[in-house]
């Protein structure tokens, strides 16, 4: 018979809360969910084997590399952000970087200085992806 792979569904809760007057300088792991008021230098990355959603706000800004299953952008990205399910990006975002998803919401005001790669596949265990990347810029 055929297999699927279930896209899992985002995490409706935060778990964690990085606030407006924030700075965190280094790699941040975590699981479930995560909402950025503040400033992230380092690299931001989902643990587990669940989903996780990571939020930014329209006054947040992080400076690294994203790995998560599901991320909603409405602040400032310095860096790739890679996605295995679902990538949202709302009016006032900008990502200055390559922006790898399964699924792509982008809304009017949105800004992406970087290649949007569509990436199909299945998920690790690692939470990563097996990409078959589809370049469709020739």
């Amino acid at each position: 018979m055929f297999f699927s792979s279930k896209p899992s569904k985002p995490q409706n809760r935060i778990d964690t809360l990085i606030g407006a007057d924030t700075k965190v300088v280094g790699d941040v792991t975590f699981s479930g969910g995560l909402r950025v008021d503040g400033l992230i230098k380092g690299n931001v990355t989902m643990t587990g084997e669940g989903p996780s959603t990571l939020v930014l706000s329209e006054n947040a800004k992080i400076e690294g590399k994203i790995h998560v299953s599901h991320v909603v952008i409405n602040g400032v990205v310095v860096g790739p952000v890679h996605a295995t399910e679902y990538v949202e990006l709302q009016s006032k975002c900008h990502v200055t970087g390559d922006v790898f998803y399964k699924t792509l919401e982008m809304h009017m005001g949105a800004i992406v200085e970087g290649k949007m790669v569509h990436v199909e596949g299945t998920t690790s265990q690692e939470g990563f992806s097996h990409a078959t990347i589809i370049d469709q810029s020739t």
